[in-house]
């Protein structure tokens, strides 16, 4: 899998801008429920503190496991949990495999779910369209599911390439998701020297959206080299509904997850993107010369509000962004109003095989964010975050207000990031409603779950595990009871 595309991969590392330019469009809404307003300036110039990279390899795979490389990086819990690509050659047909293994923390050390070597937990499916390959993970969490999106291929023939998806109630054992068929395959717009295919996925859950990044060397707004970047978004996390692409103008509607590629957001291969709430920002991670390359995108992707930043050192194949479960920046522990942090994992060398090993990991931080100047970018900063309440309970941010949670656990599996002690900045937002153990519960066949808070309004969840967790059963409702209701956000991203 590797080798198809190393060519166009080493002509993207000498590269640097855009396929398309960017059309102006409508300010969409940002987590948080809020709207930037009034527009900030672009291409602002944010200092970095000095870089920081790992003393040595954090992870590799044991036995026979040559390469190891295109990390997804994940803290979840407490836990940094990271999934890569690597081949072990008794777990399953020959071929790239998904390894897996846990740390206390990015540096490390990372071991498999049993203490010992880094584990194979998803392999090729013979006849299936991923019946040799499976690699590049990007893996989420939204409530109680993990998913996984890969790369899969039977065998290395020609525009053989194309993303799968699988889900998960732990991160280790694996189902196939849409029959065990590809949701996303080659455009075939344009058929290049480079016939990768498409593949190399990248995945964000922001307000009830699923974004999908990935490379399809067949896409029209590809370089000659098969170089780009394309992003699709729907509220299915499989993509076989409702899906919309990034177009020149913004995100239109599309039949099809092949449909035309008209835009790419990126000149490389195996890139990776991420949702910064404190700035108000989506980041693409990507590989130049000197190193990771962070460029910067506005909510609707129409300009660069930052402008890109280097994380310097070496690299063989592209990155890795420490993210959030559901793929958005975590905070800076130090000061989550005016620093950044970003830490990412990269292959850095050549193995036995002439394909990249030896992850290791980087960071910077970026300073000046400003990111609790006002209400709406204290909201945008602090979505999805947990933290102890002045009651002995726990305060989640929604849509820029404050929901009380009895339950510790329950905020937790509601949560994208959980603090110990609540920043005084929070405080800034209101408290409008309160989540007790065993209230009300709601299951409408055309809406899916929710929970009724004190005030009598429904809010959504994505996962029934999360009523369980809080003693309330769901009750049977029609649409229009459900309707009935006052209707409260989303507690789940």
């Amino acid at each position: 899998m590797f080798a198809s595309v190393l060519a166009g991969l080493l002509l993207a590392g000498c590269t640097e801008g855009y396929a398309q330019p960017q059309a102006a469009g409508e300010q969409p809404a940002i987590a948080g429920g809020k709207t930037a307003s009034p527009p900030r300036p672009t291409d602002v110039d944010l200092p970095s503190g000095d870089p920081r990279q790992s003393g040595g390899v954090i992870a590799a795979g044991g036995a026979d496991a040559v390469y190891n490389y295109g990390p997804s990086v994940m803290l979840d819990r407490g836990q940094t949990r990271m999934w890569w690509c690597s081949q072990y050659g008794g777990a399953g047909p020959a071929g790239d495999d998904i390894l897996y293994a846990g740390a206390p923390s990015f540096d490390g050390p990372f071991t498999g779910p049993d203490g010992g070597i880094p584990a194979a937990v998803f392999s090729g499916a013979p006849g299936q369209f991923d019946g040799m390959h499976t690699c590049d993970p990007s893996v989420l969490r939204v409530g109680s599911t993990y998913y996984l999106y890969y790369t899969g291929a039977a065998g290395d023939h020609a525009l053989g390439n194309a993303i799968g998806l699988a889900t998960s109630p732990d991160g280790i054992h694996w189902t196939r998701a849409a029959g065990g068929r590809p949701i996303l395959g080659p455009s075939h717009d344009v058929h290049r020297a480079n016939v990768y295919g498409a593949g190399q996925p990248s995945a964000v859950y922001l307000d009830g959206w699923f974004y999908l990044m990935f490379t399809d060397t067949t896409g029209r707004a590809t370089g000659d080299n098969g170089a780009g970047q394309f992003l699709l978004r729907a509220r299915d996390p499989a993509f076989g509904s409702g899906v919309q692409a990034l177009d020149v103008g913004g995100f239109v509607p599309v039949t099809s997850t092949s449909a035309p590629r008209a835009r790419s957001i990126v000149d490389g291969f195996s890139a990776d993107l991420m949702w910064v709430g404190a700035l108000a920002a989506f980041v693409v991670a990507h590989e130049t010369d000197g190193g990771t390359a962070l460029t910067f995108w506005t909510a609707d992707f129409t300009e660069h509000p930052y402008r890109s930043v280097l994380v310097p050192g070496p690299w063989q194949e592209g990155p890795g962004l420490v993210r959030r479960a559901d793929g958005h920046a975590p905070l800076s522990s130090a000061d989550p109003c005016d620093r950044v942090p970003f830490d990412l994992v990269r292959a850095t060398s050549l193995g036995g095989a002439a394909a990249p090993t030896d992850l290791r990991h980087f960071g910077i931080d970026l300073l000046g964010s400003r990111a609790c100047e006002n209400p709406g970018r204290v909201a945008a900063t602090f979505d999805g975050v947990t933290a102890p309440s002045p009651e002995r309970t726990m305060d989640l941010v929604r849509a820029g207000q404050r929901v009380r949670i009895d339950r510790r656990g329950v905020a937790a599996a509601l949560a994208g990031e959980l603090l110990e002690k609540a920043p005084p900045a929070m405080a800034a937002l209101p408290v409008t409603a309160r989540l007790r153990a065993g209230a009300e519960a709601v299951q409408a066949p055309g809406r899916g779950f929710a929970l009724v808070l004190d005030d009598h309004r429904l809010w959504r969840i994505s996962d029934p595990l999360v009523a369980a967790a809080n003693a309330s059963a769901p009750r049977p409702v029609t649409d229009a009871q459900w309707d009935g209701y006052r209707q409260g956000s989303a507690l789940t991203g």
